[in-house]
């Protein structure tokens, strides 16, 4: 699976080290020293990766992964730092990085970790067949994940690919209760000092898009002691 990728690293001897191991694995690659130029090789190139360390001048990681979210450029993006902390690691995870490792790393572990990002989120040249992706509907809550869509009452939802991958995964089983560990997986190939909050932060932030009164939600819902489910608010209104 050959691919466009662009490496954001200040520091020569890592960028060097992770060219030739995504060199080796077929892929050409492009390597960038600083956050401004990261956005400007992104806007030109439209690369299939962005492997971005979180550390570097002129604009750092956090600030290049906010900026190409709100453009709704919707690249996979997997963030390399030194910062090992969770709550550092939920604010990658809550602008839209897809994946974020820690340094020290394995190379071997980071073309891993590529491998299963470009496997998700690939281009393909024929879409697939409606049957295989169908649009999700719950109440007037639409997913659409051939086209990385959601909308409710027909107005457009812009969400990070997390909160895509957790909401579409609830509205493939309305009414269904799903755990955290469960959301997790579809979060899966992110950093192993993640924890079960980084469902609930995904949570949070859909919480503020999809509902009227997110502190009193009618859509996404909690289940104390088992995790969150996703039903029609329309059902459960009271008879008359």
């Amino acid at each position: 699976m050959c691919a466009d990728v662009i490496v954001a690293e200040d520091d020569e001897k890592q960028a060097e080290l992770v060219r030739r191991y995504l060199e080796r694995e077929g892929h050409a690659v492009r390597i960038v020293g600083d956050g401004l130029a990261a956005l400007d090789a992104v806007r030109h190139q439209e690369p299939d990766l962005l492997v971005l360390d979180v550390m570097m001048p002129r604009a750092d990681g956090l600030d290049v992964v906010r900026v190409l979210r709100s453009e709704n450029r919707e690249l996979p993006v997997l963030m390399l730092t030194a910062r090992s902390t969770e709550d550092d690691l939920l604010l990658g995870l809550d602008l839209g990085a897809d994946d974020y490792m820690t340094k020290p790393y394995s190379p071997r572990e980071l073309m891993a970790r590529v491998r299963t990002l470009l496997r998700r989120t690939r281009r393909t040249a024929s879409p697939k067949p409606v049957a295989e992706d169908p649009v999700l509907r719950v109440g007037a809550l639409v997913v659409d994940p051939a086209r990385h869509q959601v909308s409710v009452g027909g107005a457009a939802v812009e969400c990070t690919p997390g909160e895509f991958r957790i909401l579409a995964a609830l509205a493939a089983g309305p009414d269904r209760v799903f755990s955290r560990q469960r959301l997790l997986e579809e979060l899966h190939g992110f950093d192993r000092y993640i924890s079960a909050r980084t469902v609930d932060v995904h949570v949070m932030n859909l919480r503020k898009k999809i509902e009227r009164a997110p502190r009193r939600p009618e859509r996404l819902l909690t289940v104390f002691g088992v995790g969150y489910k996703l039903t029609d608010p329309a059902k459960a209104a009271p008879r008359a």
